[in-house]
């Protein structure tokens, strides 16, 4: 079993930085790929971001490209998202979830085997 939970949303500016944090428990953290999506009201959960189990390979949707970067650090069981120049289409309630793979992440809710609460990010014009 692995528990996620995300924290670090909250209210921004246009144009400014959050980070956002998704820590696990659980044992072999690092034999999972993580992804983190989005969901604005009334639309879809949408594919952000995704690390693989090592960090030596990331995913990003064309809409953040440039903007949000992902990372992780295993010894702290961490996945993190920086997010810089934000724009108010960002806002959404943001998802980490896990997949146990040796794979890349998936773009794909439907693979995780985990999933956090979620975080807020309201991006203000």
């Amino acid at each position: 079993q692995v528990q996620l939970v995300e924290s670090g949303g909250g209210l921004v500016q246009a144009g400014g930085s959050l980070r956002l944090s998704c820590a696990a428990s659980g044992r072999s953290f690092s034999s999972y790929a993580v992804g983190w999506f989005r969901q604005a009201p009334g639309k879809e959960r949408e594919f952000v971001v995704g690390i693989n189990w090592s960090g030596s390979s990331t995913y990003y949707a064309d809409s953040v490209k440039g903007r949000f970067t992902i990372s992780r650090d295993n010894a702290k069981n961490t996945v993190y998202l920086q997010m810089n120049s934000l724009k108010p289409e960002d806002t959404a309630v943001y998802y980490c979830a896990a997949e146990r793979t040796s794979r890349g992440p998936s773009y794909y809710t439907g693979r995780y085997d985990y999933w956090g609460q979620g975080t807020q990010v309201t991006v203000s014009s």
